[in-house]
């Protein structure tokens, strides 16, 4: 009796430790409006989110679930995506028309994610109908777990700043120009958290003391240009990269390229006083810029109107990527150093080129592509179709080759389909991409990050492998191709869904410069991938289907 007494107590001990360690749970609803504001001093519609422009912050920590509960109160279909969120074995949750149904005007979806593994700087934005052009946007970012090391001191605070390029004109007159087969022009401006520093009161303001340390995750949240990002008289520690940690280098000045985030660690050890911010247009033959404010506690003394130079020429920031370097003796997510995968010695299973392209459809309108095919949205989003076992009714995924055609990068009618990429569940792949173009293309790919490995002018061969960082490449999830220049990733291909490779340029997206990678588990297992969730909403022609065989 007394033995059972004693199982009987350590079973509930166990139990009750059990419920503890549950991963916490981070609850949001959030109301999706238009709204009117002027970030450069003309009224405008824009998208809120609970009235924020830009949206809130959710702040996490590693291994929480997410849930945000998404009220769409506009008159079109909306969605979110988490940019960098790997979803593992959940691309349920991605948020791209590719595989969730939009969330139509007065409806609502529970968005439910486990930043699982990660840490680090992200952000969201809205990915259906250039909606991205009007706002919806806000930093994510994923602390470390208190156990886990961190190679810097705490700081004394920690910032986010979102910096991008910023139209006047509203979302829906941008998409009319797109669709009718005109490029979209320069920006009108660039914003930081929204205001565009032109006064005071429109400047975005970071309050510090003397002495102290800080923390700022900067992110390009834009639609078109890079930007520079400098502080007048300070210095930055890079420190973490997407979600990596960094070797600490310092930089007076940082190259942030569509959909990327960089997090520095900034001192504040000048004379007490306000010094401005600056992120401005780089690689382009205008110049803009915006203005935020350091302040220091006690400030009597107005930051200077001559601010720190940008630097010039692609040359430099290319060598600028080179001296970005994973730390091999940092703990990320995990206790083990990020320097225990080598992916350097792991044989290469496939390669695969992507050449982005410009040209014209059938109609003589302009579409991008990759591989010369023109991406155009199904109504049946392809993870839904692949789930329920239609996807031949949706699309092929032989038609995006491994090695495309020098044809690939003519002027001629571009193929204009549903693009997928058939991609072989854990394989080791090399992805090159090459840029034929004279402008800097950005790319972000769903579901993972990669190694960055490589990057030179002119056409990639087998042999440029020789030039590989084989042994400290940042791991991430987007990276810049310069004109003119090829840049190679790998990674394995371990995470089974439906994941968007993409144009950050988010008007090459829109017009089709974007595919979907298929990784299926022929196991069709748990262990691999969870099954749709329970609710989740069906459209195009799996509404109505019976479910099929839930995995196991």
């Amino acid at each position: 009796m007394a033995s059972s007494s004693l199982l009987v107590a350590v079973l509930v001990l166990l139990l009750g430790a059990a419920v503890q360690a549950e991963n916490p749970y981070r609850y949001f609803t959030w109301n999706i409006t238009y709204g009117t504001r002027s970030p450069l001093g003309v009224p405008q519609q824009v998208i809120l989110i609970n009235g924020e422009f830009p949206g809130p912050n959710i702040n996490s920590t590693t291994n929480d679930n997410i849930v945000v509960n998404v009220f769409n109160e506009l008159d079109e279909p909306f969605l979110l995506t988490w940019s960098g969120i790997q979803q593992r074995k959940n691309s349920w949750m991605d948020g791209m028309p590719g595989t969730n149904c939009p969330i139509p005007p007065g409806g609502n979806f529970t968005y439910h994610f486990q930043v699982k593994d990660q840490i680090g700087s992200y952000f969201y934005f809205p990915s259906t109908a250039m909606h991205k052009a009007a706002g919806a946007f806000g930093g994510l970012r994923v602390n470390s777990r208190l156990y886990i090391p961190v190679p810097f001191d705490d700081p004394a605070d920690d910032f986010t700043v979102l910096i991008g390029d910023w139209y006047t004109r509203s979302h829906g007159a941008i998409r009319k120009i797109l669709d009718s087969g005109r490029s979209l022009a320069k920006p009108d401006g660039v914003l930081m958290n929204g205001k565009s520093g032109k006064s005071e009161n429109e400047s975005a303001v970071f309050e510090v003391e003397a002495g102290k340390t800080y923390r700022y995750r900067i992110c390009n949240v834009g639609i078109k240009t890079s930007l520079n990002f400098r502080v007048q008289g300070h210095q930055m520690k890079l420190v973490e990269v997407e979600g990596s940690h960094t070797v600490q280098n310092i930089y007076d000045s940082l190259d942030i390229h569509l959909g990327q985030c960089y997090s520095v660690l900034i001192t504040a050890d000048q004379a007490p006083g306000d010094y401005h911010i600056v992120a401005s247009t780089r690689f382009t033959k205008y110049q803009l810029s915006a203005t935020g404010l350091i302040r220091y506690s006690n400030s009597s003394k107005p930051a200077t109107q001559v601010l720190p130079p940008p630097p010039a020429g692609v040359s430099w920031s290319v060598n600028q990527f080179r001296s970005f370097r994973w730390n091999l003796t940092a703990s990320a997510a995990r206790p083990n150093p990020q320097g225990s995968y080598h992916y350097g010695q792991i044989n290469i299973t496939r390669t695969i080129k992507i050449v982005n392209s410009k040209g014209k459809d059938a109609q003589g309108k302009l579409r991008y592509a990759i591989n010369g095919v023109s991406h155009v949205q199904a109504t049946t989003p392809l993870k839904l179709a692949e789930y329920f076992g239609v996807a031949e009714k949706v699309y092929d995924d032989s038609i995006i080759v491994d090695d495309p055609s020098a044809n690939s990068n003519s002027s001629s009618a571009l193929r204009v389909e549903t693009a997928v990429l058939n991609g072989i569940f854990r394989d080791f792949v090399e992805i090159v991409f090459e840029n034929h173009e004279k402008s800097l293309q950005s790319w972000h790919l769903d579901g993972y990050s990669f190694f960055a490995v490589g990057m030179e002018r002119g056409k990639w061969s087998p042999a440029s492998r020789s030039v590989y960082n084989n042994l400290d490449a940042v791991s991430r999830h987007t990276v810049q191709v310069y004109p003119k220049s090829w840049t190679a990733i790998l990674l394995t291909l371990d995470n089974a869904g439906a994941w968007n490779l993409r144009s950050e340029m988010w008007d090459r997206q829109y017009l089709g410069q974007q595919l979907y990678v298929s990784v299926v588990s022929p196991a069709r297992s748990l262990r691999d991938e969870y099954n749709m969730p329970d609710g989740q909403p069906l459209c195009g022609i799996v509404d109505g289907l019976p479910l099929p065989p839930p995995y196991s």
